[in-house]
């Protein structure tokens, strides 16, 4: 067994496209390798700011011969089918052929054999083939024409070797070899590779080259702390930050670098911004506390002569300039009121079908009033918080790091003495943006946030633009996820279909009257509410899946038409959990089976035929034991889930379910419900039906697997 090495070296590849080339080298050549028939031990994939590659191990130095028998006409077959199977085939003549036999005779069978390729030549044909098709999200066109190279910098050279020698092909005019080079100032080459091995030992050794993005990730992220340690400090963790900067430097060496004190006055958010942004900085904060300090973490790409003192003093300089611009912005955005910004939010469209986002704002606001009394909020500061939550989308801050909409706009309401709530819910109210992300909790925020996020749900549901497939291009699945989580971990009863819903489709309504100077009417249309309570339905059934509670549960509850989500979720978990016992999956089997049979002899006596209540003759005096049992089990059942109902103890209503299972199971056991007697079967099929009917009180059992 062989090993394969491949490296294209070539200027700076963007730090953001590393990983998917990596990713996209291992599966676009090993589609190749196989598709030839080659199999290996073990791959491994390296990137780099000027270098992309990959080492396979294990691959047999030649593919496997192969024979393969295709079957032809009779003997004695007309010359052309004679001719024609022979071209098919690939064989000059009959001589290459044999003869074989069957019931119905004597028939021909080419042989033909492809001896195996040698692997060196697989691997000349496919890696060209690789390099011209690579789906580099932004590639570059660069040579002279019939060398021209379309890649995303300008290569340089190319390693290849298999078996220790090297595989010879050309491509974009460049011609493989054996040598690679270093570090531009550190050990630059170029040096002569013989295998994998020896390329990183060289790399690293003599080049101060360490060729694996996870490798330089930490030693990036231990060195960094490490720094901070020593000066009493604590790394403020960025593992977006760390993948860049791991894909610009070669040979990462922290440094400590201290900006300008007199910036600290700025949010740190800001601080912390432009270092990432602009600089690639890691921002640096005392252990225990909040904000950020002077300090800051730089990774050099070289060792230099000083220990980096020079170049962490030129970074500092650099960072002072970046946060200049950033004073300039913060002072020139607290001269103007957050609510004279908000008048400029008319020129800013939102959608061009709802229109501004003043517009929304101005929705936003109505609804936010309205829905105050459901979180416990202020209405008025509610309405206020609204009206000012975009306002900081024009300042100057924002359009320089769009990050930091809403929290820009809670330093500038406190700055000119708005209330800590109305200040909280501008930064607050686009939370919570991921499932990590944290809820808004206070109640002016909550309000906020729900009113904004059913706002753009209600609106785009409106005209029509929901989501399709993979396809959310107004992260409305995340809005509602947002809302699910917001009710959920608040505990906030609230209606969607009977009062959220409406009151948003109202608001978008009134706005759609007002710009066309008609009648107001429902914005959704017929249907429109209940098609997005499905895919609020939709949502939470995503939600809960890590809690293990089955799609078919949620929709079990969802049947019932409840429609609040904290109300659902409660009775869904305690379902579930009720199913998960023995007594939860027996009922689960007698439920079915008495529907099952309700169902069937509907089909003979007409839907519905045996809904309604059991006659006093049989309520006095049922034949068997098990049916009187059975039908003082169900009456009992009946009221005690509807009075757990009603207190919302869903697991007394499961529990009162439980008792059922006993008394359901001996009457299948023991009596016959097609009796003879008309008047019996129809009694105990109003019997079975009642079971269905209490079950069902509680969820539609009908939409759970069984």
């Amino acid at each position: 067994m062989s090993e394969l090495l491949f490296e294209i070296f070539c200027e700076e590849i963007p730090a953001r496209m590393q990983p998917k080339a990596e990713a996209d080298l291992e599966r676009l050549l090993g589609e190749k390798l196989t598709a030839a028939g080659l199999a290996w031990s073990s791959l491994t994939t390296f990137a780099g700011p000027r270098r992309l590659g990959l080492a396979i191990d294990g691959l047999p130095v030649k593919t496997q011969d192969v024979r393969e028998e295709r079957k032809g006409p009779r003997v004695g077959a007309p010359d052309k089918a004679v001719e024609g199977f022979l071209r098919g085939a690939g064989v000059d003549s009959l001589d290459a052929c044999e003869k074989r036999e069957d019931k119905k005779g004597e028939f021909w069978v080419a042989i033909i054999e492809k001896p195996g390729r040698a692997t060196a030549e697989v691997i000349a044909e496919a890696i060209p083939e690789v390099m011209k098709a690579f789906p580099w999200p932004k590639s570059m066109k660069f040579g002279e024409d019939g060398k021209a190279q379309r890649w995303v910098r300008p290569i340089q050279r190319l390693l290849c070797l298999f078996d220790g020698q090297v595989v010879d092909f050309e491509v974009f005019g460049i011609r493989t070899g054996n040598l690679t080079e270093g570090h531009r100032r550190m050990g630059r080459g170029p040096f002569e590779i013989t295998d994998f091995a020896q390329y990183t030992k060289v790399l690293r050794e003599d080049g101060h080259v360490i060729q694996q993005r996870e490798e330089r990730e930490a030693i990036i992220l231990e060195g960094a702390r490490t720094v901070c340690r020593e000066a009493g400090l604590e790394l403020v963790e960025d593992p977006g930050l760390l993948t860049e900067v791991a894909g610009l430097v070669e040979w990462p060496v922290p440094l400590l670098g201290e900006m300008d004190p007199d910036f600290l006055d700025l949010p740190p958010e800001v601080i912390t911004l432009t270092m990432k942004t602009h600089q690639k900085y890691f921002a640096v904060k005392k252990p225990g506390e909040a904000g950020v300090t002077s300090k800051f973490v730089v990774i050099a790409n070289q060792l230099a002569p000083d220990g980096g003192k020079a170049i962490a003093a030129g970074n500092a300089r650099v960072l002072s300039a970046r946060l200049s611009d950033a004073r300039h912005f913060w002072d020139n955005d607290r001269k103007t009121p957050l609510d004279e910004m908000a008048k400029e939010l008319s020129k800013v469209t939102f959608h061009e079908k709802l229109g501004t986002v003043a517009d929304k704002v101005e929705r936003v606001a109505a609804l936010a009033r309205e829905l105050a009394p459901v979180v416990g909020a202020d209405a008025d500061l509610a309405e206020k918080a609204a009206r000012l939550a975009k306002a900081d989308l024009v300042s100057e801050m924002v359009y320089e790091f769009p990050e930091l909409q809403g929290a820009m706009g809670r330093y500038y309401a406190l700055d000119q003495g708005e209330d800590a709530s109305v200040a909280d819910a501008i930064k607050d109210h686009y939370k919570p943006q991921g499932p990590s992300d944290e809820v808004p909790t206070t109640p002016v925020s909550a309000a906020v946030a729900l009113a904004d996020k059913l706002d753009t749900l209600v609106g785009f549901w409106a005209i029509d633009e929901k989501p399709t497939g993979s396809k959310d291009p107004f992260a409305l699945r995340r809005a509602a996820l947002g809302v699910i989580r917001i009710l959920l971990e608040e505990r906030l009863k609230m209606p969607l279909l009977d009062r959220a819903i409406p009151k948003a489709d109202f608001h978008l309504a009134s706005f759609a009257a007002k710009q066309t100077g008609g009648w107001y009417f429902s914005a959704l249309g017929a249907g429109g509410g209940r098609d997005l309570l499905a895919f609020f339905a939709d949502r939470l059934k995503v939600h809960l899946r890590d809690e293990g509670i089955r799609y078919d549960v949620i929709d079990a509850v969802f049947a019932l038409g409840d429609d609040d989500l904290v109300r659902v979720t409660a009775k869904a978990r305690a379902l579930q959990a009720f199913l998960d016992t023995e007594d939860g999956a027996a009922l689960l089997a007698g439920y079915n089976r008495a529907s099952n049979i309700v169902r069937a002899e509907e089909k003979k006596d007409g839907e519905g035929a045996f809904e309604g209540e059991l006659e006093a003759g049989y309520l006095a005096a049922a034949p068997e034991d098990q049916e009187r049992a059975l039908i003082a089990a169900v009456n009992t059942v009946k009221g005690e889930a509807q009075q757990a109902l009603v207190a919302e103890n869903f697991e007394a209503a499961m529990a009162a379910l439980a008792t059922l299972r006993a008394p359901i199971d001996a009457f299948f056991e023991h009596v016959t419900v097609n009796s003879e007697d008309a008047a019996l079967r129809r009694n105990r099929l109003f019997l079975l039906s009642q079971i269905r009917t209490a079950v069902r009180a509680v969820a539609d059992f009908d939409r759970i697997a069984g």
